[in-house]
């Protein structure tokens, strides 16, 4: 079992809040784990926006390169024991930096999580919508820097519509220049555009990617050998789709694109890969033995197992 778009501020379990707020001293509204778990928890539907509000708690214990590096090793301890053979695990540095953490510490720290855990387990750099360009150029030196110790790629991530995929050309052509992988989340909550920009700055996997529905573009995607990381529960929570069987993983799967099931965000979306498989099974009555053909992509499309 493979899971190849998992947030690591979206995946912190309350217990592990708890934890991780007393070692960096930080004061949480309550120590009641049920009373954190909903409020880690998006429950129901909204927008993009409203969902990215959930990571407000778990990024305030997330602040120091030893927390990153706690949480990283945890993640990959309680996916291990969930039966998972490898993932990759993304976070967005400069958001761990609020109280005075320099980003490259921060990044260090995963590596060292990386070590401290027995799953084969590789980390993705979010550059973020609404930064400065400064702050996800750098990002994307980072990535870079540390490619030979766990890093296999970066992506964007954020405020999809407020902030277009085009305006980070820049960005993405410096991961070009460096031979970086890329991944990038478009066509969440934007339209086609977004996903065609994400195409033209040569990402090789697509995050979400809902909106592409035109033929040509679905041709290109196929054609570009991309592979499309589908999230189906936070799709529905964000508004992207308006029911799980009106989700457009059976629209890639019949244009003959390679995709591959995920779960975004484990705590965030109460959810992992075998319960993102048990919903789609059910809503279109898939076999299993597409499931492996899914873990299969997965595992021909990973940056970290080439």
């Amino acid at each position: 079992m493979i899971d190849l778009h998992l947030h690591l501020d979206g995946s912190l379990t309350p217990r592990e809040v708890l934890f991780l707020a007393d070692l960096s001293g930080v004061s949480l509204f309550t120590r009641e784990e049920d009373a954190l778990q909903k409020a880690l928890t998006f429950d129901g539907k909204g927008t993009l926006n409203d969902y990215l509000k959930k990571f407000d708690l778990p990024l305030s214990v997330l602040q120091n390169a030893e927390a990153v590096e706690w949480a990283v090793r945890s993640l990959g301890d309680r996916l291990l024991q969930r039966g998972y053979t490898y993932a990759e695990v993304r976070f967005a540095p400069i958001l761990h930096t609020e109280k005075g953490a320099a980003a490259e510490d921060v990044v260090q720290g995963a590596v060292k999580g990386l070590q401290e855990t027995k799953l084969p387990m590789k980390l993705i750099l979010c550059c973020m919508r609404g930064k400065s360009r400064e702050e996800n150029l750098r990002t994307v030196e980072l990535a870079a820097e540390f490619e030979e110790k766990g890093v296999v790629g970066v992506d964007l991530a954020g405020a999809e519509a407020l902030y277009p995929t085009e305006n980070y050309k820049e960005v993405f052509a410096l991961a070009s220049k460096l031979g970086l992988n890329v991944t990038i989340h478009a066509g969440e909550a934007a339209g086609e555009e977004s996903v065609k920009a994400a195409l033209d700055f040569g990402a090789k996997r697509i995050g979400h990617g809902v909106a592409a529905k035109s033929e040509d573009l679905l041709d290109r995607i196929k054609q570009e050998g991309v592979l499309v990381e589908v999230c189906p529960t936070s799709n529905l929570q964000t508004g992207a789709v308006d029911k799980m069987e009106n989700h457009p993983i059976k629209r890639f799967l019949k244009a003959g694109i390679p995709v591959a099931l995920c779960s975004d965000n484990m705590t965030v979306s109460a959810t992992d890969v075998p319960k993102e498989w048990e919903k789609v099974k059910a809503a279109f009555g898939f076999s299993d033995a597409l499931f492996s053909k899914l873990t299969q992509n997965a595992r021909s499309h990973a940056f970290g197992l080439k």
